[in-house]
């Protein structure tokens, strides 16, 4: 990884953000500042793989990273993304268990390392601090619940219409209203837990519908009303 010598600063990416180090006084804010380690890293970068161990975390303040599990035949399943203000690796730090999932640069990043040393210093200190961690791993075990419901429950055309509307919620849309982040159709394949070819399928279906258009890469929802009809998540 290549240093970043404008380093962000904490406290801006706080109020930007909203980060889960919003709970922290002005001087803790001061000693995350001054001990974390930030750096420049480019697309395609494995910043770390299931079982590997880890001794801190990272936080997004530029970029997206994909966050994902391999299966036995080395197929991806995509878990979620990160994106700026969010942090990961901080279950295998918190545990000192190997990493259970793998973490790759989407987009390029910049991303600040904080230590195992430097994250229980600051949970010590701060109980409010380790509230908002707790949240925030409650709120991703509810989501992991929820994926597991759609795949048993719901079809993968259904699967793919959800997971459209949710990255449109994600990430936003441009001045075009294209979805701010650009997947392969692989990826939105590893996603929803299907083949390739069943993805290509369904966006042509959806393009021919009159819901999306299809630029490349890129997808604009044209119809949102009729993706959540499809979806079921009214």
């Amino acid at each position: 990884m290549a240093k970043f010598f404008e380093e962000p600063i904490c406290k801006e990416c706080n109020l930007e953000f909203r980060t889960i180090f919003k709970k922290l006084t002005p001087d803790q804010v001061d000693f995350l500042t001054s001990n974390k380690t930030c750096s420049m890293v480019k697309r395609g970068t494995v910043l770390y793989q299931e079982g590997n161990r880890i001794s801190g975390i990272y936080c997004v303040s530029k970029g997206i990273l994909k966050i994902y599990k391999t299966g036995t035949e080395g197929k991806e399943q995509i878990i979620k993304f990160a994106k700026k203000g969010y942090v990961v690796g901080y279950r295998s730090t918190l545990i000192s268990e190997p990493a259970c999932t793998s973490v790759k640069v989407l987009e390029d990043a910049t991303l600040c390392y904080i230590s195992s040393q430097e994250l229980y210093h600051l949970l010590k200190a701060n109980s409010e601090f380790g509230i908002e961690l707790l949240q925030i791993a409650c709120k991703e075990l509810g989501e992991a619940n929820d994926y597991l419901t759609d795949i048993a429950q719901k079809s993968v055309k259904e699967r793919l219409a959800e997971i459209l509307i949710h990255l449109k919620d994600e990430f936003g849309v441009n001045s075009e209203e294209i979805i701010n982040i650009t997947l392969t159709r692989e990826e939105l394949a590893n996603i929803i837990g299907t083949a390739t070819e069943s993805v290509i399928r369904l966006l042509s279906e959806f393009k021919s519908d009159g819901i999306i258009e299809l630029q490349g890469r890129k997808i604009k929802l044209v119809d949102l009303n009729k993706l959540k009809k499809i979806s079921n998540t009214f």
